[in-house]
């Protein structure tokens, strides 16, 4: 097990690190995209008559997805604990429950948003963000 001192100089680098590979798979991710009448196509097939049409934005919600549970490893690593705490919902939560509730209710938020709204999701992201910050700071 690692000392207090040596975790506490070797997170920025494990973070480092998950940020550089999100960012590197992002940029993979980019270049895979098709070219349609000189421009990216960022709605179309990854995998042209592949078994599953993966197109840019699913791929990005789960490699998000892995990020983020990532972050919440690093996190972990550098200060561990994260002290539970009992917030609005009245019960104990640690980080890692805030994280499962926010993206839960981010789904929630999506699909109303899809149902009542429509496909143009930009402000549902929005939302979901706000949402987000209030379960890390009340939940």
């Amino acid at each position: 097990m690692a000392t207090l001192s040596q975790r506490k100089s070797r997170w920025p680098l494990a973070l480092t690190a998950v940020l550089a590979v999100y960012a590197a798979l992002t940029g993979l991710l980019v270049m895979a995209l098709p070219i349609k009448d000189g421009a990216r196509d960022w709605f179309a097939p990854l995998i042209p008559g592949g078994w599953m049409a993966w197109s840019f934005p699913g791929a990005m919600f789960f490699l998000t997805i892995f990020a983020l549970l990532s972050l919440m490893a690093v996190w972990e690593y550098a200060r561990p604990g994260g002290n539970p705490r009992v917030g609005i919902l009245r019960f104990e939560t640690t980080r890692g429950d805030r994280l499962f509730v926010s993206l839960l209710g981010s789904a929630f938020i999506h699909l109303a948003w899809l149902g009542l709204v429509g496909p143009n999701v930009w402000w549902a992201l929005a939302l979901s963000i706000v949402y987000a910050i209030g379960v890390f700071k009340l939940v």
